[in-house]
């Protein structure tokens, strides 16, 4: 990614700087990526210990020199030769662009990824069309051009343990704002998947992150999740629903980490982990 990024840096109007920071890596993973600091335009550095994606996102955009900031998860791929020229003849229309993500056509030859590949694909893989029908919902930060002013005044929350939704807290901060975002149709392609029962950890932290920030006021998010959950409570199911689905869940598990994965079974889980965490917030 960073060669393919040099290689297109001519077509950004300015300078262009790419910085690199390792967020508590282990050595190994380290000796491969140090090279690249060598590499003119590139600043590479080490944190060593893991702070957490949204204080690492906060760290980088904080020392950038320039106007604009690109963000990139680093287990992106580029598409073409055009990513940044698509970015710079779309930077007057907003200060908050989302090119988006897309997931390769065919099905990864091992199976533990071939949850988080139907994910990506399903759910994650929408036009601009679709995601610019509710743009601040639809934000999403491993591939955003972003005004370095605009992430200055509206830092991500750093209070959120673990992986997700801090680019869901950023998008309702913004809409507050009133700070426009437009989405695009310039994807990184997502070469990094995880396995499935990484994946599965991960959507469960991001899950208690959706529960925390549901608590708080004025960070209530709109989402099909906290929707059901809030139905239930209302109907006063919310209960005997946690109980049925903590009996399901070992099921549920298994049918996500076999072969053919369902995303109707993914969807109970976060249910479920969602109910376990609301109810977790009631007794404290």
């Amino acid at each position: 990614m960073v060669e393919a990024l040099l290689a297109q840096a001519g077509d950004w109007p300015g300078p262009v700087e790419i910085m690199l920071l390792d967020d508590g890596s282990r050595e190994e993973f380290r000796e491969l990526n140090r090279p690249l600091s060598a590499r003119a335009g590139v600043r590479y550095r080490e944190l060593a210990q893991n702070v957490g994606r949204a204080a690492i996102r906060n760290q980088l955009a904080a020392t950038a020199q320039h106007e604009w900031l690109l963000l990139l998860d680093n287990d992106s791929l580029l598409p073409d030769a055009q990513l940044l020229a698509r970015y710079a003849a779309a930077r007057t229309q907003a200060p908050v662009l989302i090119g988006g993500t897309s997931y390769a056509p065919a099905k990864p030859a091992d199976a533990a990824l071939h949850l988080r590949w139907l994910y990506g694909r399903e759910r994650e893989a929408r036009p601009a069309a679709v995601r610019q029908l509710a743009p601040h919902g639809q934000l999403t930060v491993n591939n955003a051009l972003i005004r370095a002013d605009v992430l200055a005044r509206f830092p991500l929350d750093e209070t959120l343990n673990g992986y997700g939704h801090e680019d869901t807290a950023l998008g309702l901060a913004l809409a507050r704002a009133q700070v426009a975002v437009v989405h695009l149709d310039n994807p990184v392609l997502h070469a990094g998947l995880e396995p499935a029962a990484v994946f599965l950890q991960k959507c469960e932290e991001a899950v208690r992150n959706l529960a925390q920030m549901h608590r708080h006021p004025g960070h209530a998010s709109e989402s099909r999740l906290l929707s059901t959950a809030g139905r239930l409570h209302r109907l006063g199911l919310a209960g005997a629903a946690r109980h049925l689905l903590r009996a399901l869940a070992p099921v549920l598990r298994r049918g996500l980490l076999s072969l053919r994965p369902r995303l109707a079974h993914l969807d109970l889980l976060k249910l479920y982990w969602l109910l376990v965490a609301q109810n977790q917030a009631a007794i404290e």
